[in-house]
């Protein structure tokens, strides 16, 4: 299952953590691994036997049962009280909690704890949850506090650690969460999914928080893999936004924007589910991101480094390091995957004036010892940077908490002891993976990523790259895994692109760099999984994009295709269709549909669409098991300009699709692909 879909994101201040002491006079990789003063006591660490971590039955049983017998004999006594005053109750509790120490904060969240109305059933209560999330998306005080505070970004965290201490929680309760931070442009989701995987394969409770969602928002949350159920989430959901909608004022700003309220709800959770880690995907940045209100995480990450987010982060890559590297604490070891030069001198100073040990990973072959090939759980060359930092994560996470990775102990590095003309940063020390670690990278899984899902003579190449970097590893995925494959000898093979990109991307360099794969057909279409918004899931509304915005943007798109391959010197190509008077009610089928002001010539081979579905419906024409024509109609959806097309597609022995551009775009497509994921 993957994690993501779209709101607005809150990105947070930049404050400086006190994630340790400095002691200067310790090697560095002690400092790293966790010495004397930094080992954690006892009763903070999982249960173990003779060295032995205890298995995921153990530590399910120990979080899950005891936190739901709390709840259930909490609620108990107050559930009818929470019905009568909305919540007021609850919200009383935790202002009074708020100013008390951790027992009493998390008994105040147990009793908050209660669904608004026992009388729905857990998708009705689900459904009024990510409903009211969504009108977070359009807050326009926030969005105002958010103009006013772009010249001061580190009021952000500060505003954000106000919300924190509203909903129940201090600062300092995140340091008993024994945080993974990890950042970076591109493959820190892949990064996180692989660490996650290695540490649930020692029987850890892990919690994983990431963003965005592809189909539904409970899988930004997770717990040991698997996204939050529809009653837990609907419980911490009630449990966060009463708290914080009863303890606003006019002094206070009103609520916190979408992606911020997630992540205080996350912390909620995994503190009161108990987990044993929680890894933690930065949304934007890092520095002022809201995540980074986390002050003593255990090991931070470093994914690479490209050019994105340029109106938040920066318009140079150095910018956007800086940005990056503001998730480093003081003592708190970091690990980043090969950088260019220059981005990587700036990781290196940030880390130098906060006192952290950062270290640059090896390459995976120097895992690989002997024939050992380390297997992927996900698909292309550029996973292997992204699985290398997961090892390094995992294998410091394990020896600052006190567990052993393996039969080697890792040597102390001092800082510069590896240093050469070629490298600023020290080498990290490989080591011989454990058997954990190996059936981690292999078992791991992470929707929307080099996906490839063979649906009859259809094969869908899923990847939401939104990069000029992220498009390139696409491509180099994509040529391996479709072009390079004989074509049918008993038929024709189309190639389609399915393409969108939101925000200030280039979507003019993106579109480039996909040409040498030959598509047939580019097919351009908004996020929108249907036309009407009443037909869209909750999950996946955005309310800050409306579809005439998104169709001229995907208009726009369609032009620089058309450019691009008359540059290239390809067949002529029909003008693309111009925005003014896009939709028009098709009386035939109920629909809307694209139609061209003046009749056109039936061979273009860049064609928009005003939803996913209709996209989908067309490429297919009815050819994929698993796509359901629309009810009571005949044929595909129909291209007022791509009728030869259809019959190609009718008639073609194998089709295959790459949908990339946006994660977005991709959790809309496998919504329709897979209607499991939407269960």
């Amino acid at each position: 299952m993957g994690l993501r879909g779209g709101a607005v994101r809150g990105w947070g201040d930049g404050g400086k953590g006190g994630g340790g002491e400095r002691c200067s006079q310790r090697p560095a990789w002690d400092r790293c691994l966790g010495g004397p003063s930094r080992r954690p006591s006892p009763s903070r660490l999982p249960p173990r036997r003779g060295g032995v971590l205890p298995s995921p039955k153990m530590a399910a049983g120990r979080g899950g049962a005891a936190a739901a017998g709390t709840a259930a004999r909490a609620n108990s006594g107050r559930r009818g009280a929470a019905r009568r005053d909305g919540g007021a109750g609850a919200a009383r509790a935790a202002r009074g909690a708020a100013g008390g120490g951790g027992e009493r904060r998390e008994a105040a969240q147990h009793a908050a704890g209660a669904r608004p109305c026992s009388g729905l059933s857990a998708a009705a209560s689900l459904q009024d949850a990510i409903r009211t999330l969504n009108t977070l998306q359009t807050n326009a005080s926030y969005l105002e506090q958010v103009k006013r505070e772009r010249g001061d970004p580190r009021a952000q965290l500060e505003a954000m650690r106000g919300f924190l201490e509203r909903s129940g929680l201090q600062v300092e309760d995140l340091d008993r969460l024994n945080i993974i931070h990890v950042t970076g442009t591109k493959g820190k989701g892949s990064a996180c999914a692989f660490t996650e995987r290695i540490l649930r394969g020692y029987g850890l409770r892990t919690g994983f928080y990431s963003s965005p969602h592809l189909v539904q928002v409970r899988e930004r949350i997770r717990i040991n893999g698997q996204p939050l159920s529809k009653e837990l989430f609907s419980k911490y959901f009630w449990l966060v936004y009463r708290r914080l909608r009863g303890t606003k004022d006019e002094s206070q700003a009103n609520m916190p924007a979408y992606f911020r309220f997630l992540t205080i709800m996350a912390f909620h959770v995994f503190l009161q589910e108990k987990v044993d880690l929680a890894v933690v995907e930065v949304g934007i940045g890092g520095a002022f991101d809201c995540t980074n209100i986390i002050r003593a995480p255990v090991v931070c990450g470093v994914s690479s480094l490209g050019i994105d987010h340029t109106s938040i982060l920066g318009d140079t890559v150095e910018k956007i390091a800086w940005q990056k590297g503001g998730i480093f604490k003081p003592g708190v070891p970091a690990f980043t995957v090969p950088q260019p030069e220059q981005p990587l001198e700036v990781l290196r100073d940030r880390a130098r004036e906060c006192g952290c040990p950062l270290y640059l990973c090896p390459e995976l072959d120097a895992f690989e010892a002997g024939t050992q090939v380390l297997e992927l759980g996900l698909a292309g060359s550029h996973q292997r940077s992204n699985a290398a930092l997961a090892l390094q994560l995992s294998r410091t996470w394990l020896q600052r908490r006190g567990y052993e990775a393996g039969t080697d102990v890792l040597q102390d590095v001092l800082p510069g002891a590896e240093l050469s003309a070629q490298r600023s940063v020290p080498l990290a020390p490989t080591f011989c993976p454990s058997d954990a670690m190996i059936q981690g990278l292999r078992d791991t899984e992470w929707p929307g990523r080099t996906q490839v899902l063979p649906h009859g003579p259809v094969t869908w190449y899923i990847d939401g790259a939104h990069t000029t970097s992220s498009i390139q590893a696409c491509v180099r995925w994509f040529r391996q895994a479709a072009l390079n494959e004989d074509k049918p000898q008993d038929g024709s093979e189309v190639r389609v692109l399915l393409f969108n990109a939101t925000g200030d991307r280039d979507t003019a360099a993106l579109l480039k760099l996909l040409l040498p794969c030959h598509f047939d057909y580019a097919v351009f279409c908004p996020n929108f999984t249907e036309v009407s918004v009443a037909a869209n899931s909750a999950d996946q509304q955005n309310f800050n994009v409306t579809l005439e915005n998104a169709l001229t943007r995907c208009v726009e798109n369609q032009k620089t295709w058309t450019r691009l391959m008359e540059e290239k010197g390809g067949p002529w190509l029909p003008a693309p269709l111009e925005v003014g008077g896009l939709l028009q009610p098709d009386p035939l089928r109920g629909a809307l549909l694209l139609v061209p002001p003046a009749e056109r010539p039936l061979n273009s081979t860049s064609l928009v669409f005003p939803c996913i579905s209709h996209a989908l419906q067309w490429i297919t024409q009815g050819r994929d098991p698993h796509l359901p024509l629309p009810a009571s109609k005949v044929g595909a959806h129909p291209h007022p300009v791509a009728t030869s097309g259809a019959v190609l597609l009718q008639e073609a022995a194998a089709i295959r699709v790459l949908v990339t551009g946006s994660l977005h775009l991709v959790g809309g497509v496998l919504k329709l692909l897979d209607p499991t994921l939407s269960q």
